[in-house]
């Protein structure tokens, strides 16, 4: 296991680093490449994936199953799986919204929408005359789209983290430690960004570490999913619809305070203390388990 996990690594976080170059040469999370760039950085996992496989050539079919791109053995189970991660995420995130509110660490500005006309502003753009409904239609977009429309540049991460790297590190070190070490890791793979603050820009670098920590909390969740159902599928879609609806709740914060993303929010303590109840709860009573190992394939099998 190695080499490969060796391979998949160099090239996760060596082309991590390669992609966001141009934002530590010039503009860092002011340069207006940032979306572009974090976009394609999402895809180095998968090139770490395809790495590892051009190193054994496997046939894909195989190759794929043994990954999670295939919906698993039983498809229902993962089609269920994935109705829940679509509608389960969103209800996190407000969830974590809500009681950052009443922990008194958020405000809300649910009648002006400040933060949102702010955006507006921000970017030389009309303000609409209707702002509530617009963003009550994007918010429903985002919630019903939102897995759909960020499933590639989410698959380009899922495949790698909890598609190939998760059942390994599951089968060398157990269920518990597979989990929270794979999160680990997806949160250092971010560093190219984090270290510039990207997620909590009063943290500075420091953002780092932080945003590790919620990797290692958010990724148990995801990790449960993909190992409760075989296949990677069910994670795309929550880290879809987290990418999707996560920043669009913040929105509904109160411009004269934002909301400390430190503390409120999903992606905050308040999030990590949500987060870490349900994962605990998940694995209390619907135990994830390490994969079968999968038979070999057939002499004479064509590799792809």
């Amino acid at each position: 296991m190695t080499r490969p996990l060796v391979v998949f690594l160099a090239l996760a976080f060596g082309l991590s680093w390669a992609v966001a170059l141009p934002l530590w040469l010039g503009g860092g999370l002011g340069s207006p490449l940032l979306i572009a760039l974090a976009s394609l950085m999402m895809f180095t996992p998968s090139v770490g994936v395809l790495g590892v496989w051009a190193l054994g050539r496997a046939p894909f079919r195989q190759w794929a199953r043994e990954s999670g791109l295939t919906l698993g053995e039983r498809k229902g189970r993962t089609g269920r799986y994935v109705l829940g991660a679509w509608i389960g995420i969103p209800l996190l995130v407000f969830l974590a919204l809500g009681l950052s509110v009443a922990a008194g660490l958020a405000s809300l500005d649910l009648g002006g929408l400040g933060m949102m006309r702010a955006l507006y502003e921000s970017r030389g753009v009309p303000v609409p005359a209707d702002l509530g409904r617009v963003f009550a239609l994007q918010l429903v977009l985002g919630v019903v789209a939102g897995p759909l429309l960020k499933a590639i540049p989410a698959l380009g991460e899922e495949w790698g983290w909890r598609g190939w790297l998760l059942p390994r590190l599951v089968s060398a070190h157990g269920v518990l430690a597979g989990l929270l070490l794979s999160g680990a890791i997806w949160g250092l793979w971010h560093a190219p960004l984090t270290l510039l603050g990207y997620n909590y820009p009063r943290l500075g670098s420091w953002a780092a570490l932080f945003f590790t920590g919620f990797c290692v909390l958010a990724g148990v969740l995801f990790g449960w999913l993909r190992l409760r159902t075989g296949s990677v599928w069910p994670a795309v879609v929550a880290h879809g619809s987290l990418n999707t609806v996560g920043p669009a709740a913040l929105m509904l914060g109160d411009p004269a305070a934002p909301p400390n993303e430190v503390l409120a929010g999903l992606t905050g303590l308040v999030g990590w203390a949500l987060l870490a109840v349900v994962g605990a709860a998940l694995l209390r009573f619907a135990p994830a388990r390490p994969p079968a190992p999968h038979a070999p394939a057939p002499a004479g099998e064509p590799v792809a």
